[in-house]
């Protein structure tokens, strides 16, 4: 039976503008204080590396995400909630206490179940939604670099899906892989274009 103080909770996701790949969400709680925790967009590779290897290592955390399949049929506001959803569900069930606090990146209520606050720009106002963010960063940047091996080509392994001129060149000569979101306009244009050149 768990028992004892409510816990802060901080939640973040990422991935919501590549055009391919799941969107990845996290949920952290932090027993103790991690020096250096910020926006993931801010931090280099390698300091998301290290930062991440100390949350997994001092923090209870869970990862959720929804997949392109899930991205395609809902949209990617509802994907995106969905797998915070999925995160802090995980997450309630690893607690020693019950979830007090939850503070979610971002400004519209995601339905966890539980109350929350919601604060636009929280992954470099909170240090648990900064946690959550550099997680989950981490692990959908290493999603995508598996990704990258069995489907060569589109180079995931350097834009994790997001669509930069390179990105948006190998979908115009490759064509979409099954992990492409089809939802997302520049995947389905260069579908329509390769099938009309065929």
């Amino acid at each position: 039976m768990r028992s004892g103080r409510a816990l802060r909770i901080g939640i973040d996701e990422v991935g919501r503008g590549p055009l391919a790949g799941p969107v990845m969400a996290a949920a952290v709680h932090l027993p103790e204080a991690i020096a250096g925790l910020a926006d993931s967009k801010q931090l280099t590779a390698a300091r998301r590396e290290a930062l991440a290897a100390l949350i997994r290592e001092r923090a209870v955390w869970a990862l959720g995400a929804a997949s392109v399949v899930e991205i395609d049929r809902l949209n990617i506001l509802a994907a995106s909630h969905l797998a915070m959803r999925r995160a802090m569900r995980r997450l309630a069930a690893r607690l020693a206490a019950p979830p007090g606090e939850i503070l979610v990146d971002g400004h519209l209520d995601p339905g966890l179940g539980w109350p929350c606050r919601c604060i636009v720009g929280g992954d470099g106002l909170v240090p648990e939604i900064g946690a959550a963010s550099i997680i989950a960063k981490v692990a959908r940047d290493r999603l995508l670099a598996r990704l990258a091996v069995r489907h060569p080509g589109y180079g995931f392994e350097q834009h994790a899906g997001y669509p930069t001129a390179a990105h948006r060149a190998a979908l115009a000569a490759l064509g979409a892989s099954p992990h492409h979101r089809t939802s997302f306009a520049p995947v389905r244009e260069a579908l329509l274009a390769r099938a009309a050149a065929q």
